[in-house]
């Protein structure tokens, strides 16, 4: 998937390997903090996660004593201020676990003028929001071959200060996750470019999801890759290499790319459709929001499907 790589530097957006050598993840992160907060504020409306009575340590809500049951539930200090009886209920914590993945390798950081954010920005701030969003909602999260799964609701700074640290070693990203298979039961979101050939794609979701894990792929794209507005002599250059290709015409080349980029796109939808996984395709120049609403939506629908009967 070459074609999808190349991008105009020049005319229409940043050569994304000067971007990446001069990319300081120190630096960038606290304003990606702060956007991912301000996403998250604006879906956190209706977010109720999967609170419930159930065996667990933290309380929840005092209801009515029903007769016939245990009266050491009873909480006598709230029903003397009653007439009332009444019993402390705890909260099913039974908490799911969701692993968020977000590719931070060189195609990342190629942003357009037609674009709000790079795709880099947009995955991290969109990573960093659902992290915040699921949390509040009573789950746990992490981030696959980074950090374990937390509950915390720091999580947002957690997850920017691992991602230094892993910054600080020098080690190249990756451009897929690790081909780990997660426990059943559990989530993935993996959110990047994903132009990488699609069989490894196929066979990191396979392997992810060998033991019944659902997951959820959500495709960044730069308006630019998906219209590619180039016309006369260019000059594209791989963000991955050296390779450069110059064209006289770039037009003559804009339907094959968009055939290619289509070809490219349905391989990596089959992937997901053949594990039941959901995917869904982000551009850059849409607001963070909309994803993440879109996002929160199918994580729980797969949450609701994996409760099991009667724990409810």
């Amino acid at each position: 998937m070459a074609e999808a790589r190349l991008l105009d530097p020049d005319e229409h957006g940043v050569d994304a390997r000067h971007q990446t050598g001069a990319l300081d993840l120190a630096r960038r992160l606290p304003s990606l903090v702060v956007a991912a907060k301000d996403v998250a504020a604006t879906v956190m409306y209706g977010v109720h996660g999967r609170r419930r009575a159930g065996v667990g340590e933290t309380f929840w809500q005092f209801r009515p004593f029903v007769w016939g049951e245990e009266t050491s539930r009873i909480d006598w200090r709230r029903s003397a201020r009653d007439d009332r009886i009444y019993v402390r209920e705890r909260e099913w914590e039974a908490a799911h676990t969701i692993w968020i993945w977000m590719d931070r390798s060189p195609s990342m950081a190629y942003v357009s003028t037609l674009a709000m954010q790079s795709k880099l920005d947009r995955a991290i701030t969109l990573g960093l929001a659902t992290a915040d969003l699921l949390v509040r909602g009573g789950e746990r999260v992490g981030i696959p071959g980074l950090t374990r799964a937390l509950a915390t609701r720091g999580i947002i700074e957690r997850f920017a200060e691992a991602m230094i640290q892993e910054e600080k070693l020098g080690e190249a990203p990756r451009e897929l996750p690790p081909a780990d298979s997660l426990p059943p039961r559990t989530q993935a979101v993996l959110i990047g470019d994903f132009l990488s050939p699609p069989d490894d794609i196929a066979r990191t979701i396979q392997s992810m999801a060998a033991r019944g894990a659902m997951g959820h792929v959500v495709m960044i794209a730069d308006p630019v890759e998906e219209t590619f507005p180039f016309s006369g002599h260019t000059e594209f250059i791989d963000v991955d290499s050296n390779a450069r290709l110059r064209v006289g015409e770039a037009r003559t080349f804009r339907d094959d790319y968009i055939q290619r980029l289509a070809a490219h796109r349905d391989a990596v939808r089959e992937a997901c459709r053949s594990r039941g996984w959901s995917f869904a395709i982000h551009r850059t120049d849409q607001p963070a929001s909309r994803a993440l609403l879109d996002l929160r939506m199918r994580v729980e629908g797969a949450q609701g499907a994996a409760i099991p009967a009667g724990a409810s």
